[in-house]
């Protein structure tokens, strides 16, 4: 079994990680690695479920906060073993953004930090970069609610070292159009499904998107068009049309909120008839920003000369803790554009920001 040193300088440990092949489904070798270590830390209390691994201190502090990543990776594509960058102040390789960084931050703070100011939950989880169904953090809600129990947590994704607080929800939904199929050859006799669309289709160009001030931040939000599919053959006048929306939506929303918005917009461009399928839905989290707890944290991370929080536009796994009733937020070292890329590659300063912004919040 390949072994991690957690006392290595936070950037050798990142490299340790990303040395260590762990493709969503295939996340064992690195929970058994990140399993051994941490048994050898006298205050912390593990649980495997799994391939994820909570560690807990149990001080009685009056707070307990929780801190949060996944194990996982998209493929490899010739990235792994990690390589420095050609000026030598990056870290190149799969998931050095999204998120070894993040969780070697983690690991090292986890190992230092015996007596916190707050109690700690450390979350290390599996399979988040596939389907919903076999998140790692969603299977640890079901089966041990009381392991993701805090007042406050931080997903060590990708920010550049910036806060990011909580995160836009997002739904699909098929809005889907009758018609009356015939020969094209006699198209009066039909009523074409395609066309009813165009008027659907328009609403969504016009359509003049919101920003939403919540908790102090401005979220972006998009309604879009996302697929048009109809017809069975070149000949044959269509009697269903779909048209796939994707909404993605302000913390300000719940889902059936968002869902209700969508029927409207599309009620709205006098389409007529329709019907509408979610396919896809997923709650927005606020990121509880006004709670002190978060200010605290808020202002430890400006002590390091990360620049002011900024909303989370995307969806992460702050929804999870946020469905809990768990104020979060977004915070790790990388740039998140670079997450996924053939040359994914993460600035070692941010690693080392990043850790030292949740030392001192954890210490203060």
């Amino acid at each position: 079994m390949t072994s991690l040193d957690l006392t290595a300088p936070v950037d050798d440990l990142t490299r340790q990680l990303i040395d260590i092949p762990s493709v969503s489904g295939g996340e064992a070798a690195i929970a058994d690695a990140v399993e051994a270590a941490l048994s050898e830390c006298g205050h912390l209390t593990l649980t495997r479920d799994g391939d994820a691994i909570v560690a807990r201190t149990t001080l009685g502090r009056a707070e307990r906060v929780i801190i949060a990543g996944h194990l996982d990776t998209v493929p490899i594509k010739g990235n792994v073993p990690s390589t420095p960058t050609a000026d030598g102040l990056g870290i190149v390789g799969r998931g050095s953004v999204d998120m070894k960084g993040g969780v070697a931050v983690m690991l090292s703070l986890a190992v230092e930090l015996i007596n916190p100011t707050r109690d700690i939950t450390w979350v290390f989880y599996d399979h988040e970069e596939v389907e919903e169904s076999k998140n790692g953090l969603g299977r640890l809600a079901r089966r041990h609610p009381q392991l993701l129990a805090g007042d406050f947590a931080v997903l060590c994704e990708p920010t550049q070292a910036q806060i990011e607080g909580g995160c836009n929800g997002t739904i699909r939904v098929d809005i889907q159009l009758p018609g009356k199929a015939a020969h094209s050859a006699r198209s009066w006799k039909g009523v074409n499904a395609i066309h009813a669309a165009a008027p659907v289709l328009a609403a969504l160009a016009g359509y003049e998107p919101r920003t939403v001030e919540v908790d102090g931040l401005e979220y972006r939000e998009g309604l879009n068009a996302v697929g048009v599919t109809g017809g069975i053959a070149g000949n044959v006048i269509p009697d269903l049309c779909t048209v796939t929306i994707n909404y993605r939506f302000a913390p300000s929303l719940t889902t059936d909120d968002a869902v209700q918005h969508v029927r409207d917009v599309v009620a709205s461009s006098g389409v007529g008839e329709f019907s509408a399928v979610v396919t896809d839905r997923a709650d927005a989290c606020r990121p509880g920003l006004d709670v002190p707890l978060a200010q605290s944290f808020v202002n430890a991370v400006a002590s390091t000369g990360a620049p002011e929080p900024r909303a989370k536009l995307g969806w992460t796994d702050v929804a999870r803790f946020g469905a809990l009733g768990i104020p979060a937020v977004n915070y790790g070292p990388g740039d998140p554009e670079l997450a996924h890329a053939d040359q994914e590659w993460c600035a070692i300063d941010e690693i080392h920001q990043c850790r030292a912004g949740l030392a001192a919040w954890l210490t203060s």
